[in-house]
């Protein structure tokens, strides 16, 4: 299945503009619809179009939707923290949000395949740092696992009614260059931030919590895989490496570049958060040829290039 115009929800957030870069190099015009609140107009290049508006105001949806043959929804309300303290925001954003673009799509009659960003949040926690399949348990710990978990049910039900192809990636912790600054969401980008302030970084529980950190190109790459193949209507897919690391781990890497002889700070662990998620990406390679190519302690330096640009 070939694709001409692609609408990306969020593209000139950290995850959408790496993809937007991408559909670019496949030769697609594409439109971008984000309110500017996280992501920014200088990540995007001046070829895509983009529209700011945000993905509750159905008029804003329904003008980017008209024309479009593949729809990316990235927009989203990211941060398993701020949901604990705000889930009716979480909720209108991230599930009314989703609601709102599938409807536009539903109506346009020009969509073919609704491609839904969803998270390693929508899992139960993993007894182990052993991977987990897609087949683990479903039991979000947070407001935001919940509503991610109300989309892929919504994509997957709306697009079979209305006609269109769906596909649902489950994306783990995201880290590279672009990623904005915030006090809840990416961990690698806060932790060198703290360090070149001449700050400790602070690790929220014992640190021993295992992530599986992947490559924000990685994801870019799995999106564009699941818009190529066919035969992947309905399906759902880890996006990870396969490997874990622990915050201390990733902390001890950091420290050692940027201010050796630092040690970070403990708190004590935030509620929603998850000990164990590390994706098996067993159903991904075999699917859609997925094979990230990122490697955490390589691709710190370019997180580290970045945080010192924009400083």
């Amino acid at each position: 299945m070939s694709f001409q115009r692609a609408l990306v929800t969020g593209g000139a957030g950290f995850i959408g503009s790496h993809l937007v870069e991408r559909l670019l190099e496949q030769g697609l015009s594409v439109t971008v619809l984000d309110d500017l609140s996280v992501g920014r107009r200088e990540h995007l290049p001046t070829e895509a179009r983009l529209v700011v508006g945000n993905v509750c105001d159905p008029d804003a949806v329904r003008q980017v939707v008209d024309g479009a043959d593949v729809v990316f929804h990235l927009a989203a309300h990211v941060s398993i923290r701020a949901s604990m303290q705000g889930f009716l925001h979480d909720a209108q954003v991230n599930v009314m949000g989703t609601v709102n673009v599938l409807d536009a799509c539903a109506r346009a009659g020009t969509v073919r395949k609704f491609i839904c960003a969803s998270s390693m949040g929508v899992y139960a926690d993993a007894p182990s740092a052993e991977p987990i399949s897609e087949e683990h348990p479903t039991r979000p710990a947070s407001p935001y696992g919940v509503g991610k978990l109300a989309s892929e049910r919504y994509v997957q039900l709306v697009s079979r009614e209305a006609g269109f192809e769906s596909v649902c990636l489950r994306f783990f912790n995201t880290y590279g260059p672009r990623q904005s600054y915030t006090p809840y969401v990416g961990v690698a980008t806060i932790f060198v931030r703290r360090l070149l302030a001449g700050q400790r970084p602070v690790i929220f529980g014992d640190g021993e919590q295992c992530r599986d950190f992947v490559n924000v190109q990685d994801i870019a790459q799995a999106n564009l895989l699941a818009m190529q193949h066919d035969g992947v209507d309905g399906e759902v897919f880890n996006v990870g490496t396969g490997r874990g690391t622990t915050v201390n781990r990733l902390a001890t890497m950091l420290c050692a570049r940027l201010a050796p002889g630092l040690k970070p700070s403990y708190l004590p662990a935030h509620a929603g958060e998850l000990r164990y998620s590390v994706a098996s990406i067993a159903k991904a390679r075999r699917v859609l040829g997925y094979e990230p190519e990122g490697d955490l302690e390589r691709d710190l330096d370019a997180v580290i290039g970045w945080c010192k640009e924009q400083r």
